[in-house]
């Protein structure tokens, strides 16, 4: 079996709950992560009959889109390297300072926050890293009134199908307003978990087979491997069930129209599936640890009980051949006889062969040993 889960899990930055900010700083500071990625910048704005996708350079170019007449705009920025163009972005939309101090934030938690003027959501997207460990990278999305605003750390993200039903001019997406779109996306990061859970799902049922059938201390590492894993997953699906449990009750939000939050509820039902195969994921890694302790006391067990049966088997033929390498005197008369016996070898063996055959048939009549 492939020891897929044997690489030491290195703690990801992101799940480091302290704030990059130093203490006492002001607040709705926007400062770029570290390590963060260049900034990139494409617009895609459309109607039902219109589109028009760019790269943006400057920030400025956005605003003819924003002060048009176009029903949506989806500016999604792709790094936040740039804390400037973050700002610029930040007052352009007129997002409040605290939201844009949490996407820079990586260490946020999936939740939904509504302002005076949009809604900010934050999501948690797991992706599959080079050395097989699950990571998972920070996506924020603001919702106002004819535009979307997304930030992601990574380029390659999920969003590349929401893209191709804009561009392929599907009748839903384009007729639908920024609360649509909003979903859309929201989707696509949740249908992301489905095919890790797949995977995790492939590793649970090739340790389930090695700790019953091959037992061997390389499983366990693989096991808390695992577990971490499916820690990390938990963390980041148990607040999105709850966010956008709220985002669907939150009926007093205009920017959540009634025809979309029947589709946001459908992602509810998704996020509490994640999170049912999560735990039972859990509940499953937790158990084979006990499985693998009770498959390595069997195979003690077995392996004890087989030297038993052979010493037992030894304990009467070491008394005969004691009994007869005695070496008495063979002229008087109240000594064995036997040993002056010219078949005496011949007729010794044949008896301690018999004794080893009756304790053979013994056992396997108590079926002690055989198949049951």
């Amino acid at each position: 079996m492939p020891r897929r889960l044997l690489r030491r899990h290195r703690p990801q930055k992101h799940d480091d709950p302290r704030r990059q900010t130093a203490p006492g700083s002001a607040p709705g500071i926007v400062s770029a992560p570290e390590n963060a990625k260049p900034t990139e910048i494409t617009l895609i704005a459309y109607d039902e009959v219109r589109l028009e996708e760019r790269v943006i350079d400057d920030v400025g170019e956005a605003r003819a889109f924003l002060d048009g007449d176009w029903p949506v705009v989806w500016l999604n920025v792709v790094g936040l390297g740039d804390s400037d163009a973050l700002q610029s972005i930040g007052e352009m939309f007129e997002l409040h300072p605290l939201a844009m101090e949490d996407v820079t934030s990586l260490h946020q938690r999936p939740k939904v926050e509504p302002y005076s003027n949009c809604m900010y959501l934050v999501f948690r997207q797991p992706h599959l890293a080079d050395d097989g460990t699950i990571e998972s990278e920070q996506v924020s999305v603001f919702i106002g009134e004819h535009y979307v605003v997304t930030f992601q750390e990574h380029a390659g993200d999920a969003f590349e199908p929401v893209r191709h039903r804009i561009r392929a001019g599907r009748a839903r997406m384009r007729n639908a307003g920024p609360d649509y779109l909003a979903y859309a996306l929201t989707d696509a990061v949740i249908d992301t978990h489905f095919p890790l859970l797949e995977r995790l799902s492939d590793q649970i049922e090739d340790l389930e087979h090695t700790v019953i059938l091959e037992p061997s201390p390389d499983a366990v590492p693989e096991i808390y491997a695992l577990k971490r894993q499916l820690l990390s997953l938990r963390r980041a699906t148990w607040p999105l069930r709850d966010a956008i449990g709220t985002l669907v009750r939150n009926e007093d939000n205009d920017l959540i129209r009634e025809p979309t939050r029947v589709f946001f509820r459908d992602c509810q039902d998704h996020a509490v599936q994640i999170v049912e195969l999560v735990e039972n994921y859990r509940e499953t890694a937790t158990s084979l640890l006990d499985v693998y302790l009770s498959s390595l006391s069997n195979r003690m067990n077995e392996v004890m009980k087989v030297l038993t049966i052979i010493a037992t088997i030894f304990i009467p033929l070491g008394f005969v051949a004691g009994v007869y390498g005695m070496n008495f005197e063979r002229d008087h008369p109240l000594n064995m006889p036997e040993l002056g016996w010219a078949y005496g070898y011949p007729a010794v063996m044949i008896f301690m062969g018999l004794v080893t055959l009756g304790l053979l048939l013994y056992f396997r009549h108590k079926r002690w040993i055989g198949p049951p």
